[in-house]
């Protein structure tokens, strides 16, 4: 049910989206038409371009959005311990004495090869 939830949110993301393009697109279309050159035509058009990044972009962080409440869902429903979210800090694997560079384990000075590319197999 979560997964349907889930599908039924990132639709009306999408749509709303859509409508935010369309949007933006009849704005530029109005404010092409009062633009006298060339210039300002670009200039109206740079802005309905960022305008349907923008709409897009928060399309893409909602989505996100609704992922993160499924799995914390799916978390708090299955019993899992403590879930943090996805965009917390999460806490360091090494004490506060030890940072990685004094780890305990000892780590290897890179690679005194020289690297090649890749060459293509035709």
């Amino acid at each position: 049910m979560q997964g349907v939830k889930e599908k039924v949110k990132d639709a009306a993301s999408v749509a709303k989206a859509k409508i935010k393009e369309e949007q933006a697109k009849a704005e530029e279309k109005m404010e092409k038409a009062t633009a006298h050159s060339s210039i300002q035509k670009e200039i109206v058009h740079q802005r309905a371009k960022a305008k349907v990044a923008e709409a897009k972009m928060e399309m893409h962080e909602e989505k996100a959005q609704h992922r993160e409440e499924s799995i914390m869902h799916g978390a708090h429903r299955y019993g899992v311990g403590h879930v943090t979210a996805v965009n917390q800090p999460q806490a360091s694997a090494f004490p506060a004495h030890v940072t990685p560079a004094t780890s305990a384990f000892p780590t290897h000075p890179a690679s005194t090869y020289p690297t090649h590319p890749v060459t293509k197999k035709y």
